[in-house]
């Protein structure tokens, strides 16, 4: 039979042993779970950027093709130009000016 104190000791050594195994796999998850997380929050941004650049895309096809049709084009041409067909006049609007402005 062991002397009480080696069985005691044995015990805390067993302890010991399984606290530290315990505690490297818990920092090992973390970390695992800290990347998943920046990799969930990468992904969510690559997402985004990629909804935005498909809407732009959109934009542009739908500009192209309205500027591809002679009819489309026209308004475009005469805004750009400042032009007017017959029977059209271009109106410049301004925004009054209220005067000397006072300093607070």
């Amino acid at each position: 039979m062991k002397p009480p104190v080696l069985a005691w000791l044995g015990r805390v050594g067993v302890t010991i042993i399984g606290g530290t195994f315990a505690v490297l796999v818990t920092v090992q998850y973390a970390r695992i779970v800290e990347r998943n997380v920046a990799y969930i929050q990468q992904v969510h941004a690559v997402e985004s950027d990629i909804s935005a650049l498909e809407r732009k895309r959109e934009q542009q096809l739908r500009q192209i093709r309205r500027l591809s049709d002679p009819q489309g084009a026209i308004p475009e041409i005469h805004d750009r130009l400042h032009l007017v067909s017959d029977h059209e006049a271009i109106i410049y609007l301004k925004r009054p000016d209220d005067g000397p402005r006072q300093i607070p």
